[in-house]
């Protein structure tokens, strides 16, 4: 299978949260989660000052685009080309550039695959979050989300839970 990339895609103004939703809903509906791996509306804390007071506000770092990290094929093409709201790729003509890994630096995203001793089947604990120190088996893993999905006992029930990679420890 071909590897995943970042790509731009510009939108109308202020279409860029609509179209990640959009975007999003089409994955789902098309099972296109192992092609089409994560929508983005960048966003920066930024301090505003109205009537005298100072308040914490999340802005769009880029007005008018979204990020998108999928493996680029004709299929995964038309469906974000087509998706209401996008007016296209960022790139010379019809052809999509990927982000380089120096322009992905800035923008906080980690192109790092975190290497687990872990399986599905294997008991572990959760090392942070909300479900910190709860044990469960793993179900399922997804390797290019990084996440793991285990049970755990919610008012008395089996209840599937997505946990980073990061925040499970392998019971021993």
């Amino acid at each position: 299978m071909a590897e995943a990339h970042w790509y731009v895609v510009h939108t109308y103004s202020g279409y860029e949260n609509k179209v990640k939703a959009n975007i999003d809903k089409t994955i789902e509906n098309r099972h296109l989660e192992d092609q089409i791996l994560e929508v983005r509306v960048p966003m920066q804390e930024v301090v505003e000052l109205k009537n005298g007071a100072k308040k914490q506000v999340q802005k769009k770092m880029f007005p008018g685009y979204v990020l998108i990290n999928m493996v680029m094929n004709d299929d995964t093409w038309y469906v974000v080309r087509n998706t209401r709201g996008v007016t296209g790729f960022v790139g010379p003509g019809s052809k999509p550039v990927p982000l380089t890994e120096a322009e992905m630096r800035p923008l906080g995203i980690k192109s790092d695959n975190i290497v687990v001793d872990f399986a599905e089947g294997d008991m572990v604990v959760v090392t942070g979050g909300v479900w910190k120190d709860t044990v469960g088996a793993i179900q399922t893993m997804n390797e290019s989300k990084q996440i793991v999905t285990i049970n755990v006992d919610l008012f008395g029930r089996e209840t599937p839970v997505e946990i980073s990679f990061s925040d499970v420890k392998k019971m021993n």
